[in-house]
């Protein structure tokens, strides 16, 4: 069902769920620095022609032009390893020659030539080294972007009933998940869309983020009512809890928006102790009244309360804003709050496009590039159905 379903959803988009620019994470640069082959040659030349010139004009006793033998040395950090022969080369000429011209002993240019070279085979070889490492970081890198978008979806993205795009930036240097997660799932019902936040960091906060969004993928094609996926979600997040404390970890909850957009103008939504959406549309911007929000995932024993689903209007051309409190809860270096609501009403006039990275970069700019908790933003604008060619 589930091919089936995504391939008839990639067959009305044209385009497959996921595609386009890729995250923040999964952007990896190519593997190793070089340098530019005229910039390398104009350097050698310059500093060459620069160590001579001072020797032969400052007459010092001491000789400066010596000094090119730590050339090959600063090659070897910048360049490949053949950019390194071809200074330890040209410094041992150089060296050669001057020595010859200012009328060194035989024994004197062998020693300086014997020194040098021995100096240009290291550089050679801590080149090679460095290179080697350098690609195989970016052999890690680009398994681990790989990783990462079978983990967490690349946005933009476009489903039948919205486009959507966002922001994704786990706290945790180089992890390619936090404890902020979201994902998008086309189901026959349309389109289902999670947003969650784990309690605490680190890799039990991510394992438990992990389940969560293995659970709703399963759930979200599986389930025919949004009340069946997040009773899936609980299910998972209480299972974790039990695991974690048969292994001496600390339970953790999770709080949770769950979105049902179908063909209507309206969404079912279920908040799970999560943050309610904000709806930009004509100019107006606005947080949705979910009422009083559920218990988070893991803690549904303690009501004998149901959750259940509310609706809201979400009418064609409007931006929906789904957020974690790494956004809500972010602060500017004397204290503040990031003044969310306030920036989306400004912006609503006129949207910066896209929303998302927009408020990344002003959120960014508003902490001083001091942000402190992992940051999730989607933004899902309501689009008509896409047309199909004749």
């Amino acid at each position: 069902m589930r091919e089936t379903v995504t391939g008839q959803a990639r067959r009305r988009r044209g385009r497959p769920v996921g595609g386009g620019r890729g995250s923040r994470a999964s952007q990896v640069p190519s593997g190793g620095r070089y340098l530019w082959t005229p910039l390398f040659l104009a350097g050698l030349f310059l500093v060459t022609a620069v160590v001579i010139a001072l020797d032969l004009t400052t007459g010092t006793a001491i000789r400066l032009y010596p000094l090119l033998i730590f050339l090959p040395a600063i090659v070897s950090g910048l360049g490949d390893v053949k950019q390194t022969i071809a200074a330890s080369v040209w410094v041992v000429l150089v060296e050669v020659g001057t020595g010859a011209y200012l009328g060194a002993q035989v024994d004197d240019l062998l020693l300086a030539a014997g020194f040098t070279t021995i100096f240009g085979v290291v550089s050679v070889l801590g080149c090679r080294y460095r290179v080697r490492r350098e690609e195989e970081v970016h052999r890690l890198r680009s398994a681990a972007s790989a990783l990462q978008r079978l983990i967490v979806r690349p946005l933009p993205l476009r489903t039948a009933e919205v486009a959507v795009d966002g922001l994704y930036h786990p706290i945790e240097e180089d992890a390619l998940v936090g404890g902020d997660v979201y994902d998008v799932a086309v189901s026959r019902h349309g389109t289902r869309v999670l947003i969650a936040d784990v309690q605490g960091k680190g890799l039990p906060a991510i394992g438990t983020a992990l389940a969560v969004l293995g659970s709703f993928r399963e759930a979200a094609y599986r389930e025919d009512t949004l009340t069946g996926v997040v009773a899936a979600l609980e299910t998972t997040v209480v299972r974790q809890n039990v695991f974690a404390a048969m292994t001496g970890e600390p339970e953790r909850l999770v709080t949770a928006l769950v979105l049902d957009i179908a063909g209507d103008t309206e969404v079912e939504a279920i908040n799970c102790g999560h943050i309610a959406p904000f709806v930009l549309h004509d100019g107006e911007a606005y947080q949705v009244d979910l009422g009083e929000p559920a218990l988070p995932l893991g803690l549904a024993s303690l009501t004998a309360t149901p959750r259940r689903g509310t609706r809201f209007a979400f009418p064609l051309g409007a931006t929906l804003l789904l957020c974690t409190d790494g956004v809500t809860e972010a602060r500017d270096p004397r204290g503040a709050f990031y003044p969310l609501e306030e920036r989306l009403r400004a912006w609503a006039p006129d949207p910066p496009a896209p929303l998302g990275r927009a408020l990344g970069a002003d959120l960014q700019e508003f902490t001083g590039g001091d942000v402190r908790d992992d940051v999730a933003v989607l933004t899902l604008r309501r689009m008509g159905p896409p047309s199909i060619p004749p």
